[in-house]
């Protein structure tokens, strides 16, 4: 099917929009609903994407990746400017913003990579001597039962 042009924009069905992305028709959808891309309607009452919702897909499906969460990714999107394709330094902008909190994350991950043989041997049945739940009993202070896995 051809794209057609609205507005001097070429605009994209669900489907070629889910075919250049490689992202179900069903998860575009759901994209649209959480308000993260939008459609026009054609006279058919059609969905119809503009081309800057393939860069937004990508976009939304990489962050995902990393473990970005959609309310994070749909704040990022709001900050985009309306009615033109988001440029590299847009996505730069956005990258740096979840740069902190990515590195924490992998901290987090290494964190639980370097300690998970010590939490499978002890069957998580020892609150008392658990690296990951309470390093040194450092909680056993504040009360019974985990706290917190930060430590």
């Amino acid at each position: 099917m051809p794209q057609l042009e609205a507005a001097g924009h070429v605009m994209l069905t669900v489907g070629e929009l889910s075919a250049r992305s490689g992202v179900p028709i069903s998860a575009l959808h759901f994209y649209e609903r959480e308000g993260l891309i939008a459609s026009e309607r054609d006279d058919r009452n059609h969905r119809r994407f503009r081309r800057d919702a393939l860069r937004r897909v990508t976009f939304i499906r990489v962050a995902q990746h990393v473990g970005i969460s959609l309310a994070e990714i749909r704040e990022a999107l709001e900050s985009l400017p309306a009615g033109r394709t988001p440029t590299k330094a847009d996505w730069t902008r956005l990258s740096r913003h979840w740069r902190t909190a990515l590195d924490a994350r992998i901290a987090d991950l290494e964190h639980l990579r370097n300690d998970l043989d010590g939490c499978i041997g002890c069957g998580c049945l020892s609150l008392r001597t658990c690296r990951l739940r309470n390093p040194d009993d450092t909680l056993g202070a504040t009360g019974a039962g985990p706290r917190r896995w930060e430590e």
